[in-house]
């Protein structure tokens, strides 16, 4: 019962530092914004193309194809690409130089003439693409009707039914986070492991306070007051990191995925974890350079963890230095169950965070024993 007792007590007091509070909610929220907003070009796989135009002369006299032609460009239209016919008088190859279209077709009775844009390459490509697979379709309607015109005049038909001209498939999606899907992991392990300096004032503000004698004078187990302020400290800022959590997928929409129970966990070992390295450098180092410490830590963990832009694969010194950081851990566990479906990716980190974070209570406690007071 004076565990709970102490840890309530702990909570309350914490809560009471409202700028400390907001601080810790604030900070991530306005940098998931500001670098979401900023960086979201950096995180977009690809761009859309629209309003496509590419003009086209008829020079065949084969009524069938003039017919499959119709349906093909109905099709492709609602699809944002409009096929222009050329007016009389005017050079098609010369429109496609001057790069008022994207390209410029010839449909002859041996075949199609391509003319693409060099301005606009990919665009031209897809019309190529297109018309690669109008031909194609062509051809396999005059081959079949040669057999069966019926079947022949059915796929002609079908020529405007269906704008699937090209059909790709994967065995994995390639599903990836945008600014905001990645800026929302990225800040919020970045202020879980803010936490550690709150956690370094544990012991240290009673001191301050001059409330560590009372405290010792307690009827109390000293081993419950540790366990009792380490819980509240970790409650409080479990309690900012899901708000941040919930803020950022219902107002910024970020994907958290669909393995909550993993993330949440992956999220409280880091903050075990500060919590932990906080108090055990308030027993490490005395006076206001344990602050300095810790932030200078903080500071470095999260440049080398991802918090302020992605870092890919990288080789050599820059390698361990950033596989040192436990907000790299955080975050490449966090990409793993989110964005590849792969919730065993969560272990490792778990584990890491939970190990280091026995090790520092573990001299926290051997500290206190040693001093015989906090």
């Amino acid at each position: 019962m004076n565990l709970w007792n102490i840890a309530i007590k702990e909570i309350r007091s914490d809560l009471r530092d409202r700028r400390t509070f907001l601080f810790m909610l604030a900070l991530p929220i306005t940098l998931m914004l500001i670098l979401g907003a900023a960086l979201s070009n950096a995180f977009t796989p690809g761009h859309s193309i629209e309003n496509m135009q590419f003009l086209y002369k008829t020079n065949t006299t084969d009524p069938n194809m003039l017919i499959y032609w119709e349906h093909f460009t109905e099709a492709i239209k609602q699809e944002g690409v409009t096929a222009v016919p050329v007016d009389a008088g005017m050079d098609g190859v010369e429109e496609v130089r001057a790069n008022r279209f994207t390209a410029y077709a010839i449909l002859e009775d041996d075949g199609i003439t391509f003319y693409g844009s060099n301005k606009y390459p990919l665009e031209s490509n897809i019309v190529q693409g297109m018309l690669t697979a109008f031909a194609d379709r062509f051809s396999l309607a005059t081959a079949v009707f040669q057999v069966d015109p019926s079947a022949a005049k059915s796929i002609l038909v079908r020529a405007g039914q269906s704008s699937d001209f090209i059909r790709e498939m994967s065995l994995q999606a390639d599903k990836k986070p945008g600014s905001f899907d990645y800026y929302a992991i990225a800040m919020t392990t970045m202020m879980a492991f803010y936490s550690a300096i709150s956690a370094l004032y544990l012991f240290r503000s009673e001191r301050i306070r001059n409330t560590a004698v009372r405290l010792m004078a307690a009827p109390v187990s000293k081993s419950v007051i540790f366990v009792g302020k380490i819980i509240g400290c970790t409650f409080v800022n479990f309690l900012c990191v899901l708000i941040v959590i919930l803020f950022s997928k219902f107002v910024y929409h970020a994907d958290w995925g669909n393995h909550y129970g993993m993330v949440v966990l992956v999220l409280l070992t880091e903050l075990l974890l500060a919590v932990s390295v906080g108090l055990g450098v308030s027993f490490l180092i005395q006076g206001e350079g344990a602050r300095a410490v810790v932030l200078i830590f903080t500071q470095i963990s999260s440049f080398l963890g991802g918090a302020y832009f992605p870092i890919g694969d990288v080789e050599g010194v820059l390698d361990i230095l950033t596989n040192l950081s436990p907000i790299r851990w955080a975050n490449l566990a966090l990409m793993q169950i989110i964005y590849a479906d792969n919730p065993s990716a969560a272990w490792p980190a778990i584990g890491l965070n939970t190990s280091i974070a026995l090790v520092f209570l573990f001299f926290a406690s051997i500290s206190i024993r040693k001093r015989g007071a906090f």
